[in-house]
């Protein structure tokens, strides 16, 4: 099926094909992309911190067809066709938060997770942080419930109730306290 095929609506839907070195190769639908083992596309998380070191997380709505009600960061999603990585975390920033604030590029990696007998993510992510300290308006349609969180806290939260919480989120968070916690300590010193 090609892009001309589809109705308007799902025009927008076209996520980036990649193959493990993050070069294009293709385009396909949102729901094609998460069906059986999934096929491998760009994707993005960001982590958006306050200025008290706290970072907001997010419950995903209870319609979302993978790992709907966990909480995981503050906003993931993809890029569409023909639209670069940073246009669509800020994109989707406002879209789902009504945040607006200077993102930072930490990493990228590779992961595939499947959820029950429904489908899988199989992604090659971007990781950012930001900073944001003003008023949250999540979309109910996208968001359940979200909450600014200490690091500490969260870390307990993921040990304690591990599945309750996506599977990306998990591998990210391990990875940014790892590697990370120093450089974005700095950063919300500086304000970003």
């Amino acid at each position: 099926m090609t892009i001309e095929n589809l109705p308007p609506d799902n025009q927008e839907d076209m996520l980036i094909l990649v193959d493990s070195s993050d070069n294009e190769i293709g385009f396909l639908s949102k729901s094609e992309c998460h069906m059986d083992a999934g096929q491998l596309h760009r994707a993005f998380s960001v982590f958006i911190f306050n200025s008290s070191g706290e970072v907001l997380i997010q419950k995903r709505g209870p319609e979302k067809e993978l790992w709907g009600l966990h909480w995981s960061n503050s906003c993931c999603s993809h890029p569409r066709k023909n639209e670069n990585i940073e246009s669509a975390v800020n994109r989707r920033l406002a879209e789902e938060l009504t945040i607006q604030c200077p993102i930072h590029f930490l990493y990228k990696f590779t992961y595939q997770e499947n959820f029950e007998n429904v489908g899988s993510e199989n992604e090659l992510c971007y990781v950012y942080v930001g900073l944001f300290d003003g008023e949250i308006k999540a979309d109910p349609n996208e968001v359940a419930e979200y909450k600014f969180i200490s690091p500490q806290k969260l870390d307990q939260e993921i040990k304690a109730s591990s599945e309750n919480f996506t599977p990306w989120m998990k591998m990210e968070w391990n990875t940014i306290l790892d590697s990370y916690k120093n450089d974005i300590e700095n950063k919300i010193a500086l304000r970003l």
